[in-house]
């Protein structure tokens, strides 16, 4: 089955934009966003966010029902959508500048998270009954946790941390700052290099590729069918990996103001200044994308997709496939392309 996308705009184009890659990059942004998971994708609109996961084929599954998810699923499509209503059509003071980001934010590790829980638990074999075997609410929750407690340990307690065993030997707060992103840019950039080298999460490098593709052609107005989306860039401006680099770069200008406290305020301050620093970085890829086809936010954005060439990979047909049947799902639905000012809000860091 294939899906015609409406046409973006009036003669758009995209056969001469392209991304670093080479390939193509659709001209407008949709209110679509999605995430890749565990063998499939993650896709959501305006009212409406759907997971698509290929399941193992019966000849796949080892005698105790398990398989090696490096080999890659060769079963059925299965395709699940739930409805979405989103948190800042709650109150207007959430649609506010900066809040509207932290708000935004939130509300996608909200879905994600549920996204890759369907993913994992697709992947897992049958019960003794013969049903569908499911992780404990527990077992989820505390994954959770560890992987945020992880990324703020890592990624904010750790620079700080590093910075202050020699921080008289700096000359003034702004060097400390400077020293201290210095080396936040560098775990963050050493991070993602060990990640993409990791054979078992290949593949959910190929599905996040997939999603890109996929969210491009429908942007750009093409049928959707792997053979469309496989000429689009494996990068976009929108992506999560992307706004990172921004979260990072926005973290100077927030905290250098503060001078070099004692260091149980240095941990505070980098742990509670978190989310003024995310909905800042929200703004500025919110302003990015209205500008995109301009040279100078092309050249802004062009750290960022080179980034994307770590944790995307060029996905086969049947990886688009179920890219395809994610956002498909979503568009049974409803058609983002007619969505509102208001409905798009919280869309701009999504692909």
């Amino acid at each position: 089955m294939s899906v015609t996308a409406p046409v973006a705009g009036a003669g758009v184009s995209s056969e001469d934009t392209r991304l670093p890659d080479g390939a193509l990059m659709a001209q407008r942004d949709a209110p679509v966003g999605g995430q890749a998971v565990l063998e499939g994708v993650m896709m959501r609109g305006i009212s409406t966010w759907s997971v698509a996961v290929r399941k193992p084929a019966a000849d796949q599954l080892a005698e105790d029902g398990r398989y090696d998810l490096r080999q890659g699923a060769r079963g059925d499509i299965e395709v699940r959508s739930f409805p979405l209503v989103s948190w800042l059509k709650r109150h207007r003071l959430l649609r506010l500048p900066v809040v509207r980001g932290v708000v935004a934010l939130v509300e996608s590790l909200r879905i994600g998270f549920s996204a890759l829980n369907i993913s994992a638990n697709a992947q897992l074999p049958p019960g003794e009954d013969g049903k569908e075997e499911e992780l404990s609410g527990g077992a989820w929750v505390g994954t959770v946790v560890v992987a945020v407690g992880l990324a703020i340990g890592l990624f904010f307690i750790l620079p700080v941390g590093i910075t202050s065993t020699f921080k008289g030997a700096l000359p003034n707060s702004v060097v400390f700052v400077i020293v201290e992103k210095a080396i936040r840019i560098t775990i963050f950039l050493g991070y993602l290099y060990l990640i993409s080298r990791l054979r078992d999460l290949r593949r959910v490098f190929e599905y996040h590729g997939a999603e890109h593709k996929t969210i491009a052609c429908y942007e750009d107005g093409r049928e959707l069918t792997p053979q469309n989306a496989q000429r689009y860039s494996r990068l976009h401006p929108r992506c999560g990996t992307s706004f990172l680099l921004v979260v990072m770069i926005v973290a100077f200008f927030v905290f250098a103001p503060l001078g070099t406290p004692a260091w149980y305020w240095l941990f505070a301050s980098r742990v509670l200044g978190i989310p003024l620093v995310a909905g800042l970085a929200f703004e500025v890829i919110k302003w990015f994308g209205r500008n995109r086809n301009r040279a100078w936010a092309r050249a802004l954005m062009w750290p960022g997709l080179q980034l994307q060439r770590l944790t995307t990979r060029e996905p086969d047909p049947s990886q688009l496939a179920v890219a395809i049947a994610a956002l498909q799902a979503v568009l049974a639905v409803e058609d983002p392309l007619q969505a509102s000012e208001a409905d798009r809000a919280g869309m701009e860091v999504a692909a």
